[in-house]
């Protein structure tokens, strides 16, 4: 992905998306849903320098405990508006959102190759600051877009369970995202 012009760019809700999946497994996996959630509360902040020796950075931050339930698949029946707040609240104690309401992260390496560009950094999650890959692509419409996996035992989070244990939550979260550049 060819650099941008040299400045700043705020982003947010308001030019972009981020979405998380879950998946269900286990023996009561027919009785769970496939879920996509939404970050409704995030921002961030893009850096392109002047000097082409100065790095690319980014950094985003994301209210845990603003994710909202927008759709969930498979199940026995579909999710009522009472399901989707109860599935809000069971979030926080896996992810300590009363400690740790913030999720962040921050760059430390950005890769441009034509239309996609690989950025890693730092992802802090649940007080707990591990390294993740997000991989980026450019649409010709200038959309950015890209995909990372957030293996939730890796930042000390034990993946929902109910059903004593029939029904989990698959170990990895897939993240998506979507950003409308200027110009």
């Amino acid at each position: 992905m060819s650099s941008p012009p040299p400045g700043d760019l705020d982003i947010g809700p308001s030019n972009g998306r981020l979405r998380l999946r879950t998946f269900r497994q286990g023996l009561a996996a027919k009785a769970g849903h496939d879920l996509v959630l939404e970050a409704s509360e995030w921002h961030g902040h893009v850096h392109v320098p002047a000097d082409a020796g100065d790095a690319l950075s980014v950094e985003v931050e994301v209210d845990l405990r603003r994710l909202e339930v927008i759709e969930g698949t498979g199940g026995v029946k579909p999710l009522s508006d009472g399901d989707k707040a109860d599935i809000r609240k069971a979030m926080g104690k896996p992810l300590r959102t009363d400690t740790y309401p913030l999720a962040t992260f921050s760059s430390f390496d950005v890769q441009l190759d034509d239309d996609s560009a690989t950025v890693a950094g730092d992802l802090t999650l649940a007080g707990e600051s591990h390294p993740l890959q997000l991989e980026l692509r450019r649409a010709p419409d200038g959309t950015v877009s890209g995909t990372t996996q957030v293996v939730q035992s890796t930042w000390g989070i034990k993946p929902y369970t109910g059903f004593f244990g029939a029904l989990k939550l698959r170990d990895a979260v897939d993240v998506e995202f979507e950003l409308r550049l200027p110009g």
